[in-house]
């Protein structure tokens, strides 16, 4: 009887396991169409659909103006902004314009730091999304050296 028990409790362990991992694959692939975008806009519309969109002062994007090697650009971006959602970055002139997006949690500070890459000189967008709004600031990067195969 007591080996039963004890395999009852691995095989329900496994299940809850199995099931956990699951979780970012699902989330991955309600981003994965987002991800393979050509066009930025294309992008905004796959991430947020028609939300009201507006730049704004309270997101701010920390990146170089100038970047040495596009192969590893360094991004920050963070905001005060109440309730975030996620936080996205679009390189306007990448081959696949989304570069990263981040889901931010109920009560985590909304801050990321990560590196991206820029096959050539473009406009970078920070993008923070709320429930009921999208807040976006953007700076020009010189990139110097490709690094999306170029």
């Amino acid at each position: 009887m007591e080996n039963k028990m004890k395999r009852r409790n691995i095989l329900k362990g496994l299940a809850l396991l199995s099931s956990m991992a699951l979780i970012p694959v699902r989330m991955f692939a309600d981003m994965q169409a987002a991800f393979k975008t050509v066009t930025p806009e294309a992008a905004l519309t796959e991430l947020f659909g028609n939300l009201p969109m507006e730049q704004s002062d309270a997101v701010t994007l920390k990146i170089p103006d100038i970047a040495e090697n596009g192969a590893v650009v360094p991004v920050t971006i963070f905001t005060d902004i109440e309730g975030v959602e996620s936080i996205s970055i679009i390189i306007d002139q990448n081959p696949n314009p989304l570069s990263a997006s981040f889901t931010i949690g109920n009560e985590v500070f909304a801050d990321v730091s990560t590196r991206v890459k820029m096959g050539k000189s473009s406009r970078v967008r920070a993008i923070v999304q709320t429930a009921d709004k999208i807040y976006t600031t953007s700076r020009e990067v010189k990139v110097t050296i490709g690094g999306c195969g170029g």
